[in-house]
């Protein structure tokens, strides 16, 4: 099977859309919806990429990231955050807290793929 990645988002319409482009291309897709197990989540499937949206129930996106970031083991996985919100300022503090790309709703399925695949050096 090929690398997996895991989805943390809430919208349904934005979890079937990225889950059917990314499964096409031959991933292993798991999401996952609720920012307060999102960490235990991502730490029992050690995906190769994580798609991060920003506004999650329970915690933040970017609470979320720095968690990743300070991990033993997920720490270096390539993380793409996701967001609505698309200010410079959202922007910058997902780059300072170690995001590895940021990308703004709504998005086109091309830049989703061609992003996915760049971050994992596919």
């Amino acid at each position: 099977m090929g690398k997996t990645v895991v989805l943390v988002e809430d919208e349904p319409n934005i979890i079937e859309a990225i889950s059917f482009i990314l499964s096409r291309d031959g991933w292993g897709v798991h999401t996952h919806s609720n920012g307060d197990t999102a960490l235990a989540a991502l730490e029992s499937k050690a995906p190769d990429l994580i798609v991060l949206d920003v506004m999650l129930p329970g915690r933040s996106g970017f609470d979320i990231l720095r968690d990743i970031r300070s991990h033993k083991t997920l720490g270096e996985t390539p993380v793409m955050m996701l967001t609505a919100r698309g200010q410079t300022k959202d922007r910058e503090r997902a780059m300072e807290l170690g995001a590895s790309l940021f990308m703004t709703k709504p998005f086109s399925n091309s830049d989703v793929l061609a992003a996915v695949r760049e971050l994992a050096g596919a």
